[in-house]
C-alpha cells in the first residue's frame, strides 16, 4: 500500500503540478549536476595542462572515448527511461520495471564488451581518436583507467537517466555529483602529490565513476525509486531491447557522432600541432560548459513530456517545452555574452600559451555567437524523443554533430585550413536551426490534433 501512495503522488505531482514550477524543479538537479561535471571536465583540463601541450591534447583524446561511452549508456539510459516514464504515465509500474532492468543490464554487457575490446586495440583506439604521436604516451596512460571503469560508466548513465525520467533527478544528482567532487579532489592528489601526472588523473576518473555507479545502485536496491531493478525483470525475448535501442537511438546518434566528429577534429587540428589540438579541446569544453546549462533545463522537460504523454495530457506538454525553449534561450545569452568578452582570459586560464590563446579565442568566439541556435534544436528533438517519435529524434540528431559537421569540417579544413577548423562547428550550429524549426511545427501540429480528438 505504502508504494501504491507513493506511485499515486508521483504521477500526481507529474501531471498536476504547474509546469514551469515542475520543469524547474526537476531542472536543478540536472543543471547543477551538469555544472559540476563540466566544472570537473574543465578543471581536469586545467591540471593536465600544467603537464603541457601534448597531455593537455591527451584530455582531448580520452574525452572522444568517454564520448563514445556516454553515448552507449544514454541509448540505453534514454531509451529505457522515456519508455518507462510513458509506462509510468499510463500507470503501468511493472512494464516500467521491466525496461529500466533491461536496460541496465544489458548497458552494463555492453560497457564490459566495449571495454575488453578497447583494452585489446589499445594502441590503434588511441590513433585512431586522433592522437599525434607525442600525445600517444599521455593518453595510453589516462585511457588505461578510464577503460576499467567503462561498464560502470554506461551503468551509471543509464540508471541517472531513468531516474530523471521518472521524475527523481534529485536522487540522481546525489551519484553523479558524489563523483565529481570525488574527482576534483583526486586529480591534484594523485597528480601532484603522489607525482602520477597523467595516469593520476585517469585513475581520479576511474575511483570517481566506480563510487557513483555503487550510490545510484543503492537509490535502487532500498526502494527510492518507482522502477526496480532486478535479473528477474529482465526481458530479452521479446521486442522490448529493441525498442529500448530504437528510442535510445537518437541518443546513441547524437554522443557517438560527437565523438566521430571529435576524433576528425582531432586529426585535422593536429596537423598544425599539438598547440591546435589543446586549444580546439578546451573550446569544446568551454563551449558544453556554457551549452550545459540549458541541456540541464532542457532534461528536466524531458520527464515532463513523457509523462504527460503517457498520461494523455497533450497541453502540458506543449507548455512544457515552450517555457524550456525560452528559459534556454534566456540563460544561454548571459552566459554568452559574459563569456565572449573574456574569451582570451578565459582560454589562458586552462592553457598558457601564446598560440593556444591564439588559436582557442578565435575558435571560441564563433562558437559563442553561434550557440544561440542551440536551444530550438535541442529541445526539438528531446520533445520527438521523450513521445516516441524516436525516427524523428534520430534525424535531428545526426545533424549538429555528423550530417553538417563533420563535411563542414572535412571542407572548410582543406579550403581554409586552420580557420576552417575553428569555422565547422558554429556554421553546423547555425545550419541545424532551420530543419529544427521545420520537425518542430510538424509535431506541435500533430500534438494538437491529438489535444482536440
Amino acid at each position: 500500500m505504502a508504494a501504491d501512495s507513493k506511485q499515486t503522488e508521483q504521477f500526481k505531482k507529474m501531471t498536476e503540478t504547474p509546469i514551469p514550477k515542475l520543469i524547474i524543479s526537476l531542472s536543478i538537479p540536472t543543471v547543477i549536476n551538469m555544472l559540476v561535471t563540466n566544472i570537473y571536465n574543465l578543471v581536469d583540463t586545467a591540471f593536465v595542462g600544467r603537464l603541457g601541450n601534448s597531455a593537455s591534447g591527451a584530455v582531448g583524446i580520452v574525452f572522444g572515448y568517454m564520448a563514445i561511452v556516454q553515448a552507449v549508456g544514454f541509448m540505453f539510459g534514454q531509451g529505457g527511461g522515456s519508455i518507462a516514464s510513458r509506462l509510468l504515465g499510463a500507470k503501468n509500474a511493472g512494464k516500467a520495471s521491466e525496461t529500466a532492468s533491461t536496460a541496465f543490464f544489458f548497458a552494463m554487457g555492453a560497457g564490459g564488451l566495449i571495454a575488453i575490446l578497447s583494452f585489446i586495440f589499445l594502441d590503434p583506439l588511441i590513433m585512431a581518436l586522433g592522437s599525434t604521436v607525442t600525445i600517444a604516451p599521455y593518453a595510453r596512460q589516462y585511457i588505461t583507467y578510464v577503460l576499467i571503469a567503462t561498464p560502470f560508466m554506461t551503468a551509471s548513465f543509464t540508471m541517472n537517466n531513468v531516474l530523471r525520467y521518472e521524475g527523481k533527478a534529485a536522487i540522481g544528482m546525489i551519484g553523479l555529483l558524489t563523483g565529481s567532487i570525488l574527482n576534483m579532489i583526486g586529480d591534484p592528489i594523485l597528480m601532484f602529490g603522489l607525482k602520477m601526472g597523467v595516469a593520476g588523473a585517469g585513475l581520479s576518473t576511474c575511483i570517481s565513476q566506480i563510487t557513483s555507479f555503487f550510490i545510484l545502485l543503492s537509490m535502487f536496491l532500498r526502494g527510492r525509486t518507482t522502477c526496480r531493478l532486478s535479473v528477474n525483470n529482465v526481458q530479452p525475448g521479446n521486442d522490448l531491447l529493441l525498442r529500448i535501442c530504437a528510442a535510445g537511438l537518437p541518443s546513441l546518434l547524437r554522443q557517438g557522432l560527437g565523438s566521430i566528429a571529435t576524433i576528425i577534429l582531432n586529426s585535422n587540428a593536429g596537423v598544425y600541432g599539438d598547440e591546435a589540438v589543446a586549444a580546439m579541446s578546451i573550446v569544446s569544453r568551454i563551449s558544453f560548459f556554457i551549452f550545459s546549462v540549458a541541456l540541464g533545463v532542457g532534461q528536466g522537460f524531458q520527464p515532463v513530456s513523457a509523462f504527460n504523454y503517457g498520461a494523455g495530457k497533450y497541453d502540458r506538454v506543449k507548455k512544457g517545452f515552450n517555457f524550456t525553449l525560452a528559459i534556454g534561450e534566456v540563460m544561454m545569452g548571459i552566459a554568452i555574452i559574459a563569456m565572449f568578452i573574456h574569451s582570451g582570459n578565459v582560454i589562458g586560464m586552462f592553457r598558457d600559451d601564446p598560440r593556444v590563446i591564439e588559436i582557442g579565442t578565435r575558435a571560441l568566439r564563433l562558437n559563442l555567437a553561434a550557440l544561440l541556435f542551440l536551444p530550438l534544436s535541442m529541445v526539438t528533438e528531446m520533445l520527438f524523443q521523450s513521445t516516441g517519435h524516436s525516427a524523428g529524434a534520430s534525424i535531428l540528431s545526426s545533424l549538429r554533430s555528423g550530417i553538417f559537421f563533420i563535411p563542414a569540417l572535412i571542407i572548410l579544413s582543406r579550403l581554409r585550413g586552420l580557420s576552417g577548423i575553428q569555422e565547422a562547428q558554429p556554421l553546423a550550429y547555425v545550419l541545424t536551426f532551420f530543419p529544427s524549426l521545420a520537425f518542430c511545427i510538424w509535431l506541435m501540429k500533430k500534438i494538437s490534433s491529438a489535444e482536440n480528438q
